[in-house]
C-alpha cells in the first residue's frame, strides 16, 4: 500500500490568503522556516496504477499538477483516480469535486449517509454534479464491518465514526450524529500492513484507540497545538475541541496519546492549521515533536506500507 499526501494543511491552506498570523506572515517574508501547504487530501493505491482519492480539496487542481502519476495520459481524457472517498462533508474536503466535473464517467463516490445528506441538502454539491458527470453513491458502513471498493480488491477498509462536528451548514452542527466524520483503518490484504487515517478527531474513544494500536502508521489530526490557539491569537472565538479537533498539547492531547503507541508505529500529524507553531521547523514545538518521534505531514510526502 502506498499513500501520497496531496495536501497537508487545514482549511484555508498555508499561508491562508487573508491571514497575517506569525506563521503566514513569516512564510511570506521568508523569516520563518516553513513549507507552504495545500488543504488536506491523500491518495492511496495498492498497485501504483489505480488510485483512491480520499477527500477532494479545493486545491485539487494544483495537487494534480504536482503529482503526475494521477495523469497517466492513456487517452485524450484520462485520470488514474478510480474512486473518491469522503471522510466528512467539510468545505475543505469536498469543494474539489466541483473541479472534477469534467470526468467522462460518473464518479464512484463513497461516503456515509449523513455526509450524503449534507451534500444533497445543506450544501447540494452532489445535486449540481448531476448536471455534469454525476456520481454513483456507495454508502460507507459505520457498524465496524470491513468493506472493499471495486478496483482496490487488495485493500480492506473499516470506518469508525468519530466524535467531531458537522459543517456549519449541516442540520447536525453542534448536534453530531454517527457518520458525520469518520476515521479509516485501511489494511493491505497482501502483507497485513495497516494505516489509520483521521484528519479530524475531536475525542479519543476506546475503538479509535484500538484501531490506532493495530496500525503500522497513523496519519491523524494535527490541527492545533493548544486548545485555545485561535482564541489566543484573536483569530476565532472557538477552541480546537469545540471545532472537533483534539489539540496536541494539554491533558488528553494528541501527543500524550501518540506517546503510548508501540515504538514501531509511525506517527504523523496532518490537517495542520496555519496558526499551529509546529509549522515553524526552527521552533521549539517542531523540535519537541521530532524528539518524540512524531512527524509533520507535508505536501508530496509518501508513506509506503
Amino acid at each position: 500500500m502506498r499513500i501520497h499526501v496531496l495536501g497537508s494543511a487545514a482549511g484555508g491552506g498555508f499561508p491562508q490568503w487573508n491571514c497575517n498570523c506569525p506563521n503566514c506572515d513569516g512564510l511570506r517574508r521568508g523569516t520563518v522556516k516553513a513549507r507552504a501547504r495545500t488543504q488536506s487530501s491523500i491518495a492511496i493505491t495498492g498497485d501504483n496504477t489505480r488510485w483512491l482519492l480520499c477527500n477532494a480539496s479545493p486545491d485539487i487542481l494544483t495537487q494534480l499538477q504536482r503529482f503526475p502519476e494521477l495523469q497517466p495520459a492513456r487517452a485524450l481524457r484520462d485520470t488514474a483516480i478510480t474512486a473518491i472517498l469522503l471522510m466528512d462533508a467539510q468545505i475543505d474536503h469536498t469543494t474539489g469535486l466541483y473541479m472534477l466535473r469534467e470526468h467522462r464517467e460518473r464518479w464512484p463516490l463513497w461516503c456515509t449517509a449523513p455526509v450524503h445528506e449534507d451534500l444533497t441538502r445543506g450544501n447540494p454539491l452532489l445535486n449540481l454534479l448531476g448536471h455534469y458527470c454525476g456520481v454513483d453513491w456507495n454508502t460507507i458502513p459505520i457498524d465496524g464491518q470491513a468493506f472493499t471498493i471495486a478496483a482496490f480488491e487488495g485493500l480492506r477498509f473499516t470506518a469508525l465514526p468519530l466524535i467531531s462536528n458537522a459543517p456549519p451548514y449541516s442540520p447536525h452542527r453542534d448536534r453530531p450524529v454517527a457518520g458525520d466524520n469518520i476515521g479509516l483503518l485501511i489494511e493491505d490484504a497482501n502483507n497485513g500492513k495497516r494505516l489509520f487515517y483521521a484528519p479530524g478527531l475531536g475525542e479519543m474513544e476506546a475503538r479509535v484507540w484500538d484501531a490506532m494500536n493495530r496500525a503500522d502508521a497513523v496519519l491523524v489530526d494535527g490541527t492545533c497545538w493548544t486548545d485555545t490557539e485561535l482564541v489566543d491569537l484573536g483569530a476565532s472565538k472557538k477552541t480546537a475541541r469545540s471545532m472537533g479537533h483534539l489539540p496536541q498539547q494539554g491533558e488528553g492531547g494528541m501527543l500524550s496519546w501518540l506517546a503510548q503507541l508501540p515504538s514501531s508505529t509511525r506517527r504523523i500529524l496532518i490537517h495542520i492549521n496555519n496558526t499551529n507553531p509546529i509549522l515553524d521547523e526552527d521552533g521549539p514545538q517542531y523540535a519537541e515533536l521530532r524528539a518524540a518521534g512524531v512527524e509533520v505531514a507535508y505536501d508530496g510526502m509518501e508513506i509506503i506500507l
